[in-house]
């Protein structure tokens, strides 16, 4: 609330005021008003640097709050972009994830399909190995045999070339 003075501290420097009967001591009065006026003038200095540190105040306060507005918006823009972020990571994660278990699964396929193969290729292989075994015990035995045939042809041929050169006894007469 703003007052307008009637009395300034000039009005109260210059009052002069009449003498009575019993007046008071001139130079009291006058220190007293010199004071008081010190005093009220000093109060209207303080006053008005008051007046402009609300004003300065004011308009800090006043950029405070457009701070805070700027702050809030931004600090709710960056909670809806990190939400944002946070449901497309989830998104591309479930999807990676999808991903990774279809090529898992046709992985897995694969190498069933791949074990199965190898699996038969064995005992393909085993099949042969019997056959070749059976072959060899054949063509063992079949040499077996031709040696011991061989062997016993030439044991006969010795025999019979053993009695073929035997000395034979001529008769005298």
């Amino acid at each position: 609330m703003d007052r307008t003075l009637t009395v300034s501290p000039i009005d109260m420097r210059q009052a002069k005021f009449g003498t009575g009967i019993r007046g008071f001591a001139r130079e009291e009065v006058t220190a007293f008003l010199e004071e008081a006026a010190e005093g009220y003038e000093q109060s209207l200095r303080e006053n008005e640097r008051l007046r402009q540190e609300i004003v300065r105040l004011e308009a800090s306060l006043n950029q405070f709050r457009e701070l805070e507005g700027s702050l809030k918006t931004t600090l709710m823009s960056a909670q809806k972009v990190a939400d944002d972020m946070r449901e497309n990571a989830q998104k591309d994660s479930q999807r990676i994830l999808r991903e990774a278990e279809g090529r898992a699964e046709l992985l897995v396929q694969k190498a069933q399909s791949r074990l199965e193969d190898i699996e038969r290729e064995i005992d393909g292989l085993r099949l042969k190995r019997r056959e070749v075994e059976t072959n060899l015990e054949a063509c063992i035995s079949t040499l077996h045999n031709t040696v011991d045939f061989i062997r016993e042809q030439e044991r006969r041929e010795r025999e019979n070339k053993v009695v073929l050169h035997r000395p034979q006894v001529v008769h005298s007469a």
